[in-house]
């Protein structure tokens, strides 16, 4: 099958273009506000607890953080990617359009992935304001990042496409993805909690996200590493497989 990169460049080109129209919500909103999850977090109850798992507390949370940001904005932005041309019906004339449907996964997905990432590093270095933060596996950290951004921006599009109104789009980052990252150990430790609240953490997925985007930075987790990968590239084989029966089957694209 004969790719057409101008097509799909077109498709990035023009999401990536729509976030820097939007730049006060897009980067400046996010940043603003993980910015002050460090400061309450990181000052008012770290001044309370000291150290977790042998790091103080204001960086144990920064990866935490990083990862409930790269979550919540790779599913926002590749959902509305997605839904604004199903809503004024220009998803016709991107069907219509000599590219493959692989090319217009490849464009909404990799524009709001790479925002994300854009993001993600603007937090990191943000971090580095507040805290002192060392990073063991700067390429395992970038790995990581890459990975996530892609995976949930794969599941955002799946919303995207899901979703019939507006108010549809934000249940998913609202009720599942936000809460879900803050019962995944992003302000603490699994060792913390009782024994039977820790096997029922190990079925939140984003625990898997947090435990081994930290253990990048400090060798420590709550779960092994190589679990920690083979669970993310689980969930976006999931997310590939659905992706690819909506659009074998024109679920809510042809309609």
């Amino acid at each position: 099958m004969k790719m057409n990169p101008r097509g799909m460049y077109a498709i990035y080109r023009f999401e990536i273009a729509r976030a820097a129209r939007t730049w006060l919500q897009s980067v400046v909103s996010p940043v603003v506000t993980t910015s002050l999850y460090f400061v309450v977090f990181g000052a008012a109850i770290g001044s309370r607890v000291e150290q977790v798992q042998g790091i103080p507390y204001g960086a144990f949370i920064v990866p935490g953080l990083i990862m409930l940001m790269l979550l919540t904005q790779s599913v926002t932005n590749a959902s509305f990617g997605i839904f604004f041309p199903r809503f004024t019906g220009n998803i016709y004339e991107v069907l219509s359009a000599p590219v493959s449907y692989l090319e217009v996964v490849i464009g909404y997905v990799g524009a709001a992935a790479t925002k994300s990432l854009i993001l993600g590093l603007i937090i990191l270095i943000t971090a580095h304001l507040f805290v002192d933060l060392p990073i063991q596996h700067p390429f395992l950290m970038l790995f990581f990042l890459v990975l996530t951004a892609i995976t949930f921006s794969l599941f955002g599009f799946i919303v995207g496409i899901w979703a019939q109104d507006f108010e549809q789009l934000q249940i998913v980052p609202l009720l599942l993805i936000i809460p879900l990252t803050f019962l995944g150990g992003t302000f603490y430790s699994l060792d913390v909690l009782p024994e039977f609240w820790q096997t029922v953490s190990l079925f939140n997925p984003v625990v898997y996200l947090v435990s081994g985007f930290r253990w990048s930075f400090f060798e420590v987790s709550d779960v092994p590493i190589l679990v920690s990968l083979g669970m993310t590239f689980l969930f976006m084989l999931l997310c590939l497989a659905l992706v690819w029966w909506i659009f074998r089957t024109g679920y809510r694209l042809k309609s």
